[in-house]
């Protein structure tokens, strides 16, 4: 573990307060094509790096904004350990404060929680140049609205996250993947049906007619399991490539210059008809879709199932890369833009244009 160097983000924040400049807050950049455009100098957090505490017996590592993921990630493997939600690192260059402000977790987030359920405590240097910290290391120290896990998923818009704390899990003693060939309205059937019972799926993932189940627990458990759903039994390599090909986006489905959307819908939602492909995942809650349909079309699809759409990747985003927020929602979005950053000079315009 390394010592605790003196905060090197503060004046250059006072600073740029008070001239009104904008600062783009950037780590390894893995996630720069998420949310809308990037503006302002770039505040490189990198040099800001190193696991400040790490005690396997408690579940929780503390490390600093520019750490590595990678690094977080073998750290824990070493000693049999995981990040749950088992985020998305779409680059080498990850690091853990840029997992943490893109909020984005993988293909375990429906078994396990998301990121933000895993955020224990955080230091953060506000729009001001001031210090913050929220939580603490321990799953029990909050008492009211809990700040730590508001970052998540802030896309720096609010605080330049310093040091965060999150819980971490025991990794599974075994894991199985299986693949049964169904269409997607059975499919989703089968998703709900099977939520409701006690079965070990960590992961579902539908595409082309394809159902692909990744089950985590003890070997009998598993194997019971698989007997009850049934399908063929995947090699082990070959799904733990199809699985890491799905986290980082790397799988054919992805690759080709159409918008890819995100759909955040209920679990129980219908196949939407849309033109282009979809992937779904998340048990039916998380279904991606490639397709130059517009964005109106997209998100109004989304909405009649309940749910919300996301311009998640494309060359071009002139109708926002998020759903707009009703009325009452971007007032309260507004208000904490204006008590973590009342200069409005961090991020500005990554996740709404009056953001």
């Amino acid at each position: 573990m390394s010592a605790d160097p003196a905060n090197p983000f503060s004046e250059r924040i006072r600073a740029a307060a008070a001239a009104r400049q904008a600062l783009r807050l950037r780590g390894g950049g893995t996630k720069d094509f998420y949310g809308a455009g990037l503006r302002g100098e770039v505040l490189d957090t990198r040099g800001h790096a190193g696991v400040v505490a790490y005690e396997p017996t408690e579940l929780v590592v503390t490390a600093r904004c520019g750490t590595p993921l990678a690094e977080i990630e073998r750290l824990l493997r070493a000693q049999n350990q995981m990040l749950p939600f088992e985020p998305p690192h779409f680059g080498a260059g990850a690091t853990l404060g840029g997992c943490v402000a893109a909020g984005l977790s993988g293909p375990r987030r429906a078994a396990a929680g998301a990121l933000r359920d895993f955020v224990l405590g955080a230091r953060v240097v506000d729009g001001r140049g001031r210090e913050l910290a929220f939580g603490g290391q321990v799953m029990k120290n909050v008492a009211g609205y809990d700040l730590s896990r508001l970052m998540a998923g802030s896309l720096g818009t609010l605080a330049l996250l310093l040091e965060v704390s999150l819980k971490v899990l025991p990794r599974p003693p075994a894991e199985l993947s299986l693949r049964l060939e169904l269409p997607q309205a059975k499919a989703l059937e089968s998703l709900n049906r099977w939520s409701g019972q006690p079965l070990p799926i960590s992961a579902s993932a539908w595409l082309d007619g394809e159902l692909t189940l990744r089950l985590a627990g003890s070997a009998a458990a598993l194997d019971a399991a698989a007997a009850r759903i049934g399908g063929e039994r995947l090699e082990a390599a070959g799904a733990a490539a199809y699985w890491d090909g799905l986290r980082e986006q790397t799988a054919p489905f992805f690759a080709g210059a159409a918008p890819l959307w995100r759909l955040s819908l209920p679990s129980h939602a219908p196949q939407l008809e849309l033109p282009g492909p979809q992937l779904v995942e998340w048990g039916g809650a998380q279904r991606w879709l490639t397709t130059n349909a517009e964005a109106g079309t997209v998100r109004a699809a989304a909405a009649r199932a309940g749910g919300h759409a996301t311009l998640f990747r494309a060359a071009d985003k002139p109708a926002g890369a998020f759903a707009p927020l009703p009325a009452t929602l971007a007032r309260l979005h507004r208000q904490l833009k204006d008590v973590f950053d009342p200069a409005g000079i961090l991020n500005p315009g990554r996740l709404y244009p009056e953001l």
